[in-house]
């Protein structure tokens, strides 16, 4: 490969994250200026991570699926909401208590997924308009149920949630206290906890398995598709860390926590990137033979050994040293980038690909567009409303009427801060923005105060910082659509939704 086209191709990698850049020194600025501790500031990164990754990747399959980003995650919320009024009415409590709140909600999200992808489907071309709108017409809805219908026409005796008055639920919800105690509880969750679950789960995985072909008269096999060849090692796995942990003492401390030390598993974290990208280079170069040096293998690489000696600086080690990282919420994150690796390479995640990238071409392979796009809505509905229970346990609170409010708005900052746009996004566009843009929050204030005098000015300017972020992504996007439907590339025939979006 000549040293002109790797330069142009470095070129390219640098111009397609410039918003990651941008942001990256923005935010290495407001840290000198803030003259926060590394402590403080890497406690409160991998706690907001921990708590708003999940709502974040709820935006990634509409985006894909061609509805850009979808103001309706914040009906999803209110979904999760209504789901924790019910279980803290019905009494509630601990790790029961949130999985009750997971699955009253489940059933509530996918109803409001579907009405909202009806309107989706009603309004295309202007479906983020059409998400802001119909999130402000169901907060009333929402407003109303809980103001008016609940203890007004609905008889409710509950001094935990109702008003002084029996009409109306409190302002303010804390789950931190007996009967309703949920604060937390999916963080505290211990690895000992998760390894047992997940070796019985297996067993009965297989066990399933091996019945279901036994039923079809199927063969038996362990290494072809569909094979038991990794469910079988990765019994054997957390079998062995079951087992030995009953013998080997340093074993059993150490799965007996519920958070891992911040340092410890950023090491891991980097080793096993590096590790990954080394693979794939090799495949790339030597195993496929593609002829030309993989150059984005090699970019991965670079930045994970960059980080890893930014690690071994002694501030930012002593800061991490601090950091206790809640192992289950991380393992859901984790659990859910899988999923939608997964889900965008089965049949159905390449129609929403497909049908994102051209409806007209979709609709000619014989794909229901329409039914397609209500399921991405419906999914990213669902999966909003996990993310907001996620986000509320880790809190301890809710604020009843508010807390549902900003997570579309801040969700999709994050999403675009990462580098995503309204027609294309990814898991590492979610990471990253979370990252970065939680950063900010973080630090803003502080910078505020050290350099303006006034904490507000850091506070106005992450306020600003997201919606302009919005703004000018929303500008982009109705500019190129009016550009390509200009030049005849547009994926529609109707040139009313390319102005219906600008």
């Amino acid at each position: 490969m000549s040293k002109q086209i790797v330069v142009e191709k470095m070129r390219d990698i640098f111009f397609e994250n410039k918003v990651v850049l941008l942001f990256a020194i923005i935010c290495l600025g407001a840290f000198y200026a803030s003259e926060m501790t590394t402590v403080l500031f890497f406690g409160e990164l991998f706690t907001r991570f921990g708590r708003n990754t999940f709502m974040v990747l709820s935006l990634i399959i509409p985006v894909v699926a061609g509805l850009g980003l979808n103001f309706g995650i914040v009906i999803g919320a209110m979904a999760a909401q209504i789901a924790i009024i019910l279980v803290v009415l019905w009494g509630g409590s601990g790790f029961t208590g949130v999985l009750t709140v997971a699955i009253v909600a489940t059933p509530i999200a996918i109803v409001f997924g579907y009405l909202v992808g009806r309107l989706f489907n009603a309004i295309k071309g202007s479906e983020m308009i059409g998400g802001m709108v119909m999130a402000l017409f169901a907060d009333g809805f929402y407003q109303f149920l809980l103001l008016f219908v609940m203890g007004g026409i609905i008889p409710i005796a509950n001094e935990r949630l109702m008003t002084g008055t029996g009409v109306g639920v409190l302002n303010v919800i804390e789950f931190g206290t007996y009967p309703s105690y949920m604060r937390q509880v999916l963080d505290d969750v211990s690895i000992g906890s998760i390894v047992t679950v997940g070796f019985w789960g297996m067993v009965v995985f297989i066990i399933v398995t091996i019945v279901s072909k036994l039923v079809k008269k199927q063969p038996l096999r362990l290494t072809e598709s569909g094979g038991l060849s990794k469910p079988l090692v990765v019994l054997i796995v957390l079998g062995l860390v079951y087992g030995l942990s009953f013998v080997f003492w340093p074993l059993n401390v150490f799965i007996s926590q519920n958070r891992l030390n911040g340092l410890f598993a950023v090491q891991w974290a980097l080793v096993g990137m590096i590790v990954l990208w080394l693979y794939r280079f090799v495949r790339e170069k030597w195993i496929e033979k593609s002829g030309s040096t993989p150059i984005k293998p090699l970019v991965h690489i670079t930045i994970a050994v960059i980080l890893s000696l930014i690690v071994l600086q002694p501030d930012i080690s002593h800061g991490l040293n601090h950091v206790g990282i809640p192992v289950f919420t991380y393992l859901l994150i984790f659990g859910m980038c899988l999923f939608i690796r997964w889900f965008m390479s089965t049949r159905l995640g390449q129609n929403m690909r497909t049908v994102g990238q051209n409806r007209v071409v979709a609709t000619s392979a014989g794909i229901n567009v329409d039914r397609t796009r209500i399921i991405a809505t419906i999914l990213s509905t669902l999966l909003a409303a996990y993310g907001q229970i996620i986000i509320l346990q880790n809190f301890g609170i809710m604020n009843t009427y508010s807390s549902h409010s900003q997570v579309g708005v801040y969700a999709i900052a994050a999403l675009l801060v990462g580098g995503a746009t309204v027609s294309r996004a990814s898991v590492k566009h979610a990471i990253v923005g979370v990252l970065l843009f939680h950063s900010l929050f973080v630090l803003a204030p502080l910078a505020g105060t050290n350099l303006m005098g006034n904490a507000l000015i850091g506070e106005y300017f992450r306020v600003f910082a997201a919606n302009a972020v919005i703004a000018l992504a929303l500008i982009m996007h109705a500019w190129q659509r009016v550009k390509k439907y200009r030049k005849g590339q547009t994926n529609e025939a109707e040139p009313k939704e390319a102005g219906a979006t600008a």
